[in-house]
């Protein structure tokens, strides 16, 4: 299925849950402290970033959504910080400053992108401002389509059950990011996404995938939930619905530098995306892409809708067929990015024989993909002389695409493939007959590039001259 970016600005996502504000000092490590054994970090730098609910809030807007932001705060320079932070990214805050408790804030140490020590500054929220949070949840349902709640244990949705029911009653889809060993709070969301060991925190450890959804479906109806989502870490995603098959997703990232965050950019983009229209499992792809993207990043992260895009095609199968040059080098901009090598040949290819069929299967052999470039029908003429081409171009090309050992087929006009070849740079370049390596049209530039030239046999008897002769013979 090829996923599209949905329009993120289409509708308004109201994110409820636990506000916090990381902090990051940087600096060099360079001795060991002599009042204890450890190290000294001599603080250059430091950042502040939104973490929890307000990470999923930056992330939606990051993608160019429209957010609202609902939580407790303290009042204090922290809930300032955090306010500034996500109000200058477009998302629209809805503070709720309960004394004498402190924003929650989270401070950790990193030197040479290694993470020393976190300190975390909190006192938790339990029961606080319940009845002034539900209200404005009340204001803020009426301008908003979809519902996040980003739960980390810290209390702001104690309340979680009356939220989720309000915005039934309004006809809103809810969205749950769990915490904790008690999911009944969450009964009747549209959806939650626990990973794979809050999951089997509370049905049990499941020895399978197909266990893990034969336990997802009971818990579901146990829950009145319309979706499950469970993140598995390496292992990707599963995604459950009611009567439809499961959804496995592998994992995208390709490397994985810090998981701080990578729930908050689940939730988001399933949350965003469902909102602007994509279906449950085409919201699950984006979610798989963009979490691949942010482990790779420093600490809580977001991502922008160019990276999304970009991460997308990178996952895309790649197209086979007929291909204009344009298309081609997209194609292969991808395959090298998997570590394919790319071969490449050229001909007329006039009437298509056996003799044709074995090179091309032989060239296929000796690289992960092959390219085969074909003269345009006025070149053929030139070449070949008047009543030549016997088959068109178009009909030449859809023939050699048919053969399951050529990947890709790419027209070109000149006399000789030797711009294309600039353009593909391929790591083979594949020639038949009794050439002469070194006179092979863009042999230099292939191997001034680290590639090599390779010159296979044609199979004896086998010629389009021949054939045509045969033909007219009869006639």
């Amino acid at each position: 299925m090829k996923i599209k970016l949905p329009a993120f600005s289409q509708n308004k996502v109201l994110v409820v849950g636990d506000l916090m504000l990381d902090r990051y000092w940087h600096g060099a490590t360079s001795r060991i402290s002599p009042e204890a054994p450890v190290p000294v970090v001599n603080v250059r730098e430091h950042e502040e970033r939104p973490g929890g609910a307000g990470n999923v809030a930056l992330n939606i807007a990051e993608l160019g959504g429209q957010v609202g932001l609902l939580g407790l705060t303290g009042k204090d320079e922290a809930a300032g910080s955090l306010n500034t932070l996500l109000s200058s990214s477009g998302v629209v805050c809805d503070f709720i400053e309960v004394t004498p408790q402190p924003t929650i804030t989270k401070l950790r140490v990193v030197s040479r992108h290694q993470q020393l020590i976190r300190l975390d500054f909190e006192s938790g929220f339990d029961n606080a401002a319940a009845m002034q949070l539900i209200k404005r949840y009340k204001k803020a349902l009426e301008t908003h389509n979809l519902v996040i709640l980003s739960d980390y244990g810290k209390g702001t949705l104690a309340v979680a059950p009356e939220l989720i029911a309000l915005a039934r009653e309004a006809g809103k889809p809810v969205f749950v990011d769990p915490k904790g060993q008690d999911f009944s709070i969450y009964q009747g969301a549209t959806m939650i996404t626990p990973n794979q060991s809050e999951f089997e925190t509370i049905v049990g450890s499941c020895q399978d995938v197909e266990e893990m959804a034969a336990k997802g479906l009971q818990f579901m109806g146990s829950l009145d939930l319309q979706a499950l989502l469970v993140t598995r870490s390496e292992k990707g995603m599963l995604l459950l619905q009611r009567e439809q098959p499961a959804l496995q997703l592998p994992t995208h990232a390709k490397e994985v530098y810090d998981v701080t965050g990578a729930g908050d950019t689940v939730i988001a983009v399933l949350g965003a995306a469902f909102a602007a229209g994509s279906s449950l499992a085409e919201a699950t792809m984006l979610a798989n892409s963009a979490a691949g993207v942010v482990v790779g990043k420093l600490g809580t992260a977001t991502l922008s809708s160019s990276e999304l895009e970009a991460a997308l095609r990178e996952h895309e199968p790649l197209r086979r067929g007929v291909l204009s040059e344009s298309d081609l080098l997209e194609q292969l901009s991808a395959a090298r990015r998997s570590g394919e090598r790319i071969a490449m040949t050229n001909g007329c290819f006039d009437i298509l024989h056996a003799g044709h069929v074995a090179y091309l299967e032989q060239a296929a052999g000796l690289a992960d993909r092959l390219i085969v470039a074909v003269n345009d029908d006025a070149s053929v003429q030139r070449l070949k002389g008047e009543g030549r081409p016997i088959n068109n171009v178009d009909q030449r090309m859809i023939v050699l695409s048919a053969l399951a050992c050529v990947d890709w087929v790419v027209p070109f006009s000149e006399d000789t493939p030797a711009r294309l070849i600039e353009a593909v740079v391929p790591d083979i370049l594949i020639k038949g007959g009794d050439y002469n390596p070194d006179t092979i049209v863009g042999a230099d530039t292939v191997r001034q590039n680290g590639g090599e030239v390779v010159v296979l046999d044609y199979v004896d008897g086998c010629s389009t001259t021949a054939i045509i002769a045969a033909i007219q013979k009869t006639h």
